[in-house]
């Protein structure tokens, strides 16, 4: 899942527009409510309730409120169900009641659409929908890089080497898209080609970086005393992201110790925050502090909206098998499949646990 997770687009201002775009479909001309269900549906999909939101739209199929956007809120449920297959189909429905003009939201879908074929292993199809994107829209960096990232799990490094080229070319100072395309690289087996593209991008210069982009950089090319430098001065910059990576540095380092530390520093200092929580526990659990790290992973999991629940769910349930309460785990692991039934490694690991 963390693995997966590496792969996520930064696309921030893509989802603003669409939220603004929704907004104004979702209301009357002078403010009045319509598409109510649909509404009730998304303000669900936001809290991760995916069960009440397909509720609310198998509710706005019966009032007769907007199939285009029904059909979208839809897939994006099953999208956060795991049910791949029946959010292809939503967004295809979807996709199928446009009036022929391209507009931002046909380009919203396709993207869902490329996601829910990705994770079904559909992935030529995934490929198609980028290549009908970036042939009406030639500057659209997302869907070069998205196709890159499939080019490279399949093995075509040449071809991924070309979609990452011309992402970078379309955003020569998006280090954070650089870095995404370094942790494509690495975990397809191309790290040093992933150090490749960071140590080019270090030797054309840093006037325009961060010592957050800088000393992610450094902690990507192995350069961990520099990445440490760096990032010790981003601590107050970057907030708790910089916060992250320095521990990790630290990590690395094989000062397990030391990277607590800075962990609970910035927990003391500006209060509860999934990610940090999330990664305090990995920490302790290299040190066998099982039990603080299941604190740290059910602290996280009571944070409203933390946006993780999937990976601290499974933390949690691999702190208690650490701990040998492996009925609790059982029982964790039923309930964590029933929200997440097509996640094939909590399968195996299911099978496991009902072994002990």
């Amino acid at each position: 899942m963390q693995t997966a997770e590496r792969h996520v687009v930064n696309m921030k201002k893509r989802r603003v527009v669409m939220m603004l775009v929704l907004a104004l479909m979702l209301t009357g001309c002078k403010g009045q409510n319509k598409n109510e269900n649909i509404r009730a549906g998304m303000e669900a999909v936001e809290a991760l309730d995916y069960d009440s939101a397909l509720a609310s739209f198998e509710a706005a199929k019966e009032a007769g409120e907007d199939e285009r956007l029904l059909y979208r809120g839809e897939g994006i449920a099953y999208m956060g169900k795991t049910m791949y297959a029946e959010a292809a189909e939503a967004f295809e429905k979807a996709l199928s009641l446009s009036d022929g003009r391209v507009n931002s939201m046909d380009y919203d879908i396709n993207y869902y659409l490329a996601v829910a074929y990705c994770k079904q292993g559909e992935t030529d199809k995934a490929i198609n929908v980028y290549n009908a994107i970036t042939a009406l829209k030639s500057e659209e960096k997302d869907a070069y890089y998205l196709r890159g990232v499939l080019y490279a799990q399949q093995g075509n490094l040449d071809k991924a080497k070309e979609d990452f080229d011309k992402t970078i070319s379309l955003g020569k100072n998006d280090y954070d898209r650089l870095i995404d395309i370094y942790n494509v690289l690495a975990s397809g087996g191309y790290r040093e080609t992933g150090q490749e593209y960071l140590q080019s991008a270090m030797d054309a210069g840093t006037k325009n970086m961060t010592n957050f982009e800088k000393g992610r950089i450094c902690y990507y090319l192995q350069d961990y005393e520099n990445a440490r430098t760096y990032l010790e001065k981003a601590r107050g910059e970057s907030g708790y992201e910089a916060v992250l990576f320095l521990g990790k540095t630290y990590e690395t380092l094989g000062d397990n110790n030391y990277a607590i530390s800075v962990y609970n520093s910035f927990l003391e200092g500006s209060g509860p925050n999934a990610e940090v929580l999330n990664q305090l526990g990995l920490c302790k659990m290299q040190t066998g502090d099982y039990e603080g790290a299941l604190a740290n992973f059910q602290s996280a999991m009571n944070i409203e909206d933390n946006g993780m629940m999937q990976t601290l769910k499974m933390n949690e349930i691999v702190a208690y098998e650490r701990l040998g309460e492996y009925q609790s785990a059982a029982s964790l692991m039923e309930s964590y499949l029933k929200s997440y039934p097509n996640d094939e490694e909590a399968k195996r690991e299911s099978i496991f646990l009902q072994t002990r």
